[in-house]
């Protein structure tokens, strides 16, 4: 069974493990090398307030996600983006589709009307559970991302 938990910094290391895995074998986050701890501290930071939570399996982090301001002005004071990474062995067993939706019932309960996913156009099933949970698309920016030599377009859902 999952549980979700706030996110604290004692889940730095369990976090950026999740999420360099994703860094190394994946299109699922842009850097191209591993990041070091720290960037942790960016990642609680630019939340801003908003919620950061962990997914764990028998108490051990299996997930983060968190809501970010989309925009720094206030007409967009209601509008998040919205990140997330599964650990791999635990995909496709509902974790995931657990931890978006408190995700956007604690964003909702702050205020957080729209929530945007910005996906790399080559990560199909991140659009695929996006759209398999509510999100449609509503844009694309052609080929503003470049990983591995690849050029990608980023989905906003």
């Amino acid at each position: 069974m999952f549980t979700i938990h706030p996110m604290t910094s004692e889940d730095r290391t369990p976090v950026m493990a999740i999420f360099n895995h994703y860094v190394e074998h994946s299109f699922a986050a842009y850097p191209e090398k591993p990041l070091p701890e720290e960037f942790f501290d960016m990642m609680l930071c630019a939340s801003k307030g908003l919620p950061a939570l962990r997914l764990a399996k028998d108490e051990e982090t299996v997930g983060f996600g968190m809501l970010r301001p989309w925009n720094p002005f206030p007409a967009f004071a209601a509008t998040a983006e919205i990140s997330y990474f599964i650990s791999p062995e635990h995909t496709g067993r509902g974790g995931g589709r657990l931890l978006l939706q408190e995700l956007l019932t604690r964003g909702k309960a702050q205020g957080i009307s729209s929530v945007l996913a910005g996906i790399s156009s080559l990560n199909d099933a991140s659009l695929a559970f996006h759209s398999a949970n509510g999100f449609s698309r509503c844009g694309t920016f052609p080929e503003i991302g470049t990983k591995q030599g690849r050029d990608f377009d980023v989905i906003w859902m």
